[in-house]
């Protein structure tokens, strides 16, 4: 049964011209062929950084596999043979999103298996564990470890993050993204003192946050919690990183099928103490979910620092967009994002691009990234006060990606960032506005692979993907000052090709 699971998917891989591709990604993760979502089970083992990912070979076939990619650099990706697979009743029906953790004997797998009742079309929602001592061989445990979910719940129990308790030596916990029988979602906290018999702690509560959180939403996905050092205060603190569905916040942003959130507190058992009830979007683009952190390998869980980055990756796409051209072109759909290194600053979560692999360097021109179809850029951004004679006239700055008219224009104000895809292959969406305060729109890094763009505002304080699919030959990055005077310094720029 196994070996033909895994044989399904090789042949499909065999048989793919994705990598052929003029739109698939060059150090993005892209799958080898069909669909790519959520990215799962990240971890760095010795140099090597391992990226696994829900990977579906026969798209539409709803086989849902873990694809597997490996990197010292994370730029130049090799793909390696699934690394679990839909073989078993516990995941007949997708071998679905989960996290990794480093152990004594090597690094276990932590997933949700799901079964479908072909008779009822019932689900079962079961928390599984893969075991591997080489990160080449996966054993797969059965039954599964967690085999349901606690009276009071449905079947929508899944995305495991397991992690060892810093505060009890010995101890692991699990966190799990869980829909109440009432239709509201929560997170789950779960314990073990051994990593196979576990206990329910019973659900996160927020003490502090004024009732936000208790009926937010009809389900929470993928959540993440990370300890980071805030930079100005010192003070140790838990982000949580989650994506509540069915949230319509009336407040700006917000603006995708399904959004995805951070708030920031403490975790004091299952207390998230000292969040307001104060919630920000992660990631303003139109494509961007389920975001995982990369697992520790320590044993000391505790914040994170610039010797060892908290590094965050997340899928950048959508629910209801696989509809791109890719799949016509090159059959296969959706990538993972960039790394970003997470740091919080008084209290706001910074992403800054982490790829050490494609290091940025001092340039004076914006033009030598000229032909380039896959490439990173960054400056500072003086908007410079209008003339007496222009008082009244708007100052801004277009960059545009690939070239007028078949491309992607990013217009950036001192107060706003507006991007225009509608000339693209892929406009879904058009035009998406986000307004800035002065200090983001002080310094801009765009990062472009092909078919996806990154943006970067105020050194990470604001982030932006999206799929960029250009028409024809169009390449590089042109900066156009349309309205009052705009002057770039600290010019930077990598290219690929």
């Amino acid at each position: 049964m196994t070996e033909d699971f895994l044989a399904f998917a090789l042949n499909a891989e065999r048989r793919s011209h994705a990598c052929e591709d003029a739109d698939y990604p060059q150090f993005h993760v892209a799958p080898p062929v069909g669909r790519l979502n959520d990215p799962n089970g990240l971890i760095k083992v010795g140099d090597t950084y391992h990226a696994f990912f829900q990977y579906t070979p026969e798209h539409p076939k709803k086989l849902v596999y873990w694809g597997h990619a490996t990197s010292k650099n994370l730029v130049n990706w090799e793909y390696l043979k699934p690394a679990i697979l839909p073989d078993t009743h516990q995941d007949a029906n997708g071998a679905y999103s989960g996290t990794a953790i480093a152990t004594e004997e090597g690094v276990e797998l932590w997933y949700t298996g799901n079964y479908k009742d072909p008779q009822t079309g019932e689900r079962e929602a079961t928390q599984c564990v893969v075991i591997t001592s080489d990160m080449k061989s996966f054993t797969k445990l059965v039954p599964p470890i967690i085999g349901h979910q606690p009276n009071g719940y449905t079947a929508h129990f899944r995305d495991p993050q397991v992690w060892a308790d810093p505060e009890v030596p010995g101890s692991y916990r699990m966190l799990l993204g869980v829909q109440r029988e009432n239709e509201t979602g929560a997170a789950l906290l779960y314990r073990s003192s051994n990593l196979r018999t576990w206990e329910c702690e019973g659900e996160m509560t927020f003490p502090d946050a004024n009732g936000t959180f208790d009926a937010f939403g009809y389900m929470w996905e993928c959540p993440n919690l990370v300890r980071l050092s805030d930079e100005v205060s010192g003070e140790v603190r838990d982000v949580l990183i989650f994506c509540p569905q069915g949230i319509a916040p009336d407040v700006e942003g917000y603006e995708n099928i399904f959004p995805c959130i951070y708030i920031v507190g403490k975790l004091v058992g299952t207390e998230f103490t000292e969040c307001d009830g104060s919630f920000t979007e992660l990631d303003r683009g139109f494509e961007f979910y389920a975001p995982q952190v990369y697992a520790r390998t320590d044993t000391a869980w505790g914040a994170w620092s610039d010797e060892k980055p908290a590094l965050l990756v997340g899928w950048a796409g959508n629910a209801s967009e696989d509809d791109q051209p890719s799949i016509e072109t090159g059959g296969w759909v959706h990538c993972l994002t960039s790394p970003r290194q997470l740091v919080l600053v008084d209290g706001v979560l910074v992403q800054r691009p982490y790829l050490p692999g494609l290091p940025l360097s001092f340039d004076s021109e914006v033009e030598t990234l000229a032909g380039s179809r896959s490439w990173r850029f960054s400056a500072d951004v003086e908007f410079n006060a209008p003339s007496a004679t222009s008082s009244d006239e708007a100052t801004s700055i277009t960059f545009v990606i690939g070239s007028t008219g078949a491309g992607v224009n990013v217009t950036l104000s001192p107060s706003s960032l507006a991007v225009d895809r509608s000339d693209s292959r892929y406009p879904h969406g058009d035009m998406r506005t986000v307004t800035l305060t002065d200090e983001e729109s002080e310094h801009i890094e765009i990062i472009h692979d092909r078919s996806l763009t990154e943006i970067f505002l105020g050194d990470g304080r604001k982030a932006f993907t999206f799929r960029s699919f250009l028409n024809g030959e169009a390449a590089g990055l042109e900066a156009r000052c349309e309205s009052g005077s705009v002057t770039l310094t600290n010019i930077c720029r990598a290219r690929l090709d």
